[in-house]
């Protein structure tokens, strides 16, 4: 059983897609972008190309913020301004998106039994408004952004961080719940923590894959981790 669980919000507690989707969307109106689905795709792989590159640590969480549309607009041949659209994407990030059902009542159910944290990556101004607006923010003990911290998971840093924000001393008492087997999982491990992959999917892990201590389907399984 644990006592401490910090938990991952993209695609953990968050629907990000449809943030992601809503968000770019209204992005290119802005832009005034008619045919922005015919863009969505390649705007995504770059996105994802990006991240990865957090993971790695060859970029900042906080460099994804504009290169993604400096390369987006010049490999679409756009005619749009891309630092405009990189800053109007992200106020339109931190504005969309909802908590997945049921998600924040699982949120209070182990914060019943267990102290919380969110270490999350981002940029701190999509993620802590994303947190106000969602009214999260005084359920977790500590929330560690990577854009504000300088380090991002899968890097032993941030998680070392969080920990001493909780004053946690015996790391066999946490427990890291999230979505990304090379971020969260792989992070949870470089720590030294015990990790729970949430995977409503079912998906096969690739070959090579960090091995999570856990695994879920259901947000709700936590709570059998939890407790005295």
């Amino acid at each position: 059983m644990y006592s401490t669980v910090l938990f991952d919000l993209d695609h953990t507690l968050l629907d990000s897609e449809t943030s992601q989707t809503l968000a770019y969307e209204a992005t290119m109106v802005d832009a005034g972008i008619s045919d922005a689905g015919s863009h969505f795709t390649a705007y995504s792989e770059i996105n994802a190309e990006l991240w990865a590159e957090v993971e790695t640590g060859a970029i900042g969480p906080n460099d994804v913020r504009y290169r993604r549309f400096e390369r987006f607009v010049a490999e679409q041949g756009l005619a749009a301004d891309a630092t405009a659209m990189a800053d109007r994407f992200v106020e339109h990030l931190g504005s969309y998106g909802e908590l997945y059902p049921g998600a924040k009542a699982v949120l209070h159910e182990v914060r019943s039994q267990a102290r919380l944290g969110l270490v999350t990556n981002g940029i701190g101004q999509v993620q802590r408004v994303r947190i106000g607006r969602l009214g999260i923010g005084d359920l977790f003990d500590t929330i560690v952004i990577s854009g504000e911290v300088g380090t991002a998971k899968p890097d032993r840093a941030i998680f070392d961080l969080a920990l001493r924000n909780l004053d946690i001393t015996d790391r066999r008492s946490v427990l890291m719940v999230g979505d990304g087997l090379s971020s969260d999982i792989a992070g949870g491990v470089n720590a030294g923590i015990d990790t729970c992959w949430f995977n409503p999917n079912r998906t096969m892990a690739p070959p090579g894959a960090p091995v999570p201590t856990h695994e879920i389907g259901d947000l709700n399984e936590i709570a059998a981790f939890v407790g005295s």
